[in-house]
């Protein structure tokens, strides 16, 4: 019997199955556990890029200055974690989820959990640790961005509950938007900055070559004419004596500009005698100057006086006939090459010019300096019927990539003179009419620029890297006058910024590597211009280059369907154009320029920093960096 149990076999399947159990249950039970925590490690991570995404997404710039992490931020990151890594997700224990913030302003974050195993705790392994990084970033391509900036006077105002005032509030949005960008720009990017302030008109001369200007232009000038007649003047005889104090002369000195004269003159005693004559005495402290102009520089001459008394007598000697003088209103002829550089290629130099156009027709008027500021009036263009089929070949104002041809005046733009620019035949109340043909009078009909009607805003800069400082600085210069002309500003934005325009060479891609485009156009109110201002196509009603009072359109109409015409053209040259109305309802005008998405109501400064850091943030391209 023994030695037939040693010689049967049946029992040993039994055997080596017992034995290889324990084996088997350890291999099924650590797949069964590898593959849960494979799982809970795929949607930890999922989560963890989610949160992290969503938080680098809600940073704002206050987060890229200050170097922290807001509340805000970690509620929003912590919600899309928690929404895509429920807890106990997975019969999961010990979630964590941190999210800190990076030197270069990425949002890194750290996400870990325990598996529970469900057979392997039999061998002791009672938990699996799962842990897994990952981080967000907001990276920016080469970027380009041209502010237009709506500087006209009402953003001298202050909206309701703000401390500052609209071009105050303005200003520190944009430093903190300048911030928000560097922050957040990878090394090797490229994010240059442009900015056109607007009003009344644009500031853009000196960034314009001298065979883009015409060498002569006309403006509604006046000029004093002789009428053939006379009339006896009173002729007078003054002698002085010193009593006390000094003076010395001053120059001859050659100086870049005519400097104000200091000098100041008080009556110290007067009276009038029985025979007429009239005597008293002055004193005179100060500088005073006389500035005579040549090859765009002043030769100064003059006299300093330091507390300088002196008596005088002023008596009439007789009479004798002047010329009786009136002025002649008309639309004037002037060389204005002066202002140009010594070849075509040059920029502006600048400069003014001196016409007798100032003080009484008799009897003798007064030489009237007439300064090129920088800001322009547009090339030739026409009064448009049909804006739905414009005639670029005539409108070449709103050609925005059309290079002025240097023989042809039509392509060209010219200087505006402020000073010598009258509105014939209004007074300085506002009464009268405008009169288109010459007018001989006595009367001083209103100079626009005189009663603010013809401001030069800050002079517009083009693209180019900018610092914090830079910034800054430019900024600050920025001074609200003027009207609301919303076409003007957006001309020559899309102008600045276009790659395929007049600056094609300087807005090119950068090595080949494509250029993000963005115009963001910020105003605080609705168009507003005047018919007596002084602007970029002349004194609107007497030189009707693209309106007059006979239009079925009124000024304000045209201004609008123009700048629509602008706008379009813009957004062809593939530029996102970005509108934002601080402190106002945007109009359906603006609405219709930005598209869905892309315009914005801002208040309060609180609001205009958000918008901004919105479109911030919409410039970037957000992605995982870990």
């Amino acid at each position: 019997m023994l030695r037939r149990l040693a010689r049967d076999r049946a029992g040993n399947t039994f055997a080596m199955v017992a034995a290889s159990v324990t084996p088997l249950l350890a291999m099924v039970g650590g797949g069964i556990d590898m593959g849960r925590s494979y799982l809970s490690e795929s949607s930890l991570q999922q989560a963890c890029d989610a949160g992290v995404l969503a938080a680098r997404k809600k940073l704002g710039s206050a987060a890229a200055v200050d170097g922290v992490i807001p509340d805000s931020v970690s509620l929003v990151g912590n919600r899309f974690f928690n929404l895509n890594f429920r807890n106990g997700a997975y019969g999961t224990e010990d979630r964590s989820f941190v999210m800190t913030l990076n030197e270069n302003y990425s949002i890194k974050g750290e996400a870990s959990v325990n598996v529970p195993t469900t057979i392997m705790h039999i061998f002791g392994n009672e938990t699996i640790p799962i842990h897994v990084e990952c981080e967000g970033q907001l990276n920016f391509s080469n970027t380009d961005v041209m502010m237009v900036l709506d500087t006209t006077g009402s953003m001298s105002r202050t909206n309701p509950g703000d401390p500052k005032s609209k071009i105050a509030v303005l200003r520190d949005v944009v430093k903190s938007f300048h911030a928000q960008l560097e922050a957040s720009k990878p090394a090797g990017t490229r994010i240059r900055y442009g900015f056109v302030p607007y009003s009344t008109n644009v500031n853009v001369g000196f960034l314009l070559k001298s065979g883009w200007m015409v060498d002569e232009w006309h403006y509604q000038g006046r000029r004093a004419i002789e009428t053939g007649a006379t009339l006896p003047q009173p002729v007078y005889e003054t002698t002085t004596s010193y009593v006390s104090g000094s003076k010395a002369d001053v120059g001859p000195v050659l100086m870049d500009s005519c400097p104000a004269s200091t000098a100041r003159w008080t009556t110290l005693s007067y009276s009038v005698r029985l025979d007429g004559s009239e005597q008293g005495q002055t004193k005179i402290s100060g500088n005073s100057y006389n500035c005579e102009n040549s090859d765009d520089k002043y030769t100064v001459t003059g006299t300093q006086y330091s507390d300088y008394i002196y008596d005088w007598t002023r008596t009439m000697t007789g009479t004798e006939d002047q010329p009786v003088y009136r002025w002649k209103y008309d639309s004037m002829d002037f060389d204005v090459s002066f202002l140009k550089g010594a070849s075509d290629g040059d920029p502006m130099v600048g400069g003014s010019m001196f016409v007798r156009m100032q003080g009484y027709p008799s009897p003798s008027p007064e030489m009237m300096e007439a300064h090129f500021r920088g800001c322009i009036e547009e090339r030739s263009t026409y009064e448009i019927d049909d804006y739905d089929d414009v005639d670029f070949s005539r409108a070449l104002d709103l050609d925005i990539d059309l290079t002025p041809d240097p023989s042809d005046p039509d392509t060209q733009w010219r200087p505006m003179l402020h000073e010598i620019s009258f509105v014939r035949k209004i007074s300085s109340d506002g009464s009268g009419s405008f009169w288109r043909p010459p007018a001989i009078t006595e009367e001083n009909y209103l100079l626009a620029d005189w009663e603010g009607f013809s401001v030069c805003p800050t002079q517009s800069r083009k693209l180019t890297e900018m610092s914090a400082s830079e910034v800054s600085t430019y900024v600050d210069s920025l001074v609200p006058s003027g009207n609301t002309y919303h076409d003007i500003g957006m001309i020559w934005g899309g102008r600045l910024l276009s790659p395929t325009g007049i600056f094609a060479d300087e807005n090119a891609d950068l090595e080949g590597s494509p250029t993000r485009r963005n115009l963001i156009f910020l105003t605080d109110g609705e168009t507003a211009p005047r018919d007596v201002s002084y602007g970029t196509y002349g004194i609107e009603p007497l030189d009707q280059r693209r309106w007059s009072e006979r239009s079925s359109l009124n000024l304000t109409q045209t201004v609008e369907r123009r700048f629509t015409v602008a706008c379009n053209e813009v957004k062809k040259r593939n530029i996102t154009v970005w509108v934002i109305g601080f402190g106002t309802s945007m109009t359906d005008m603006l609405k219709d320029c930005a598209g869905d998405g892309h315009w914005f109501e801002a208040d309060d400064a609180a609001q205009l920093n958000n918008v901004f850091s919105t479109i911030a943030k919409a410039m970037g391209e957000l992605r995982i960096s870990k």
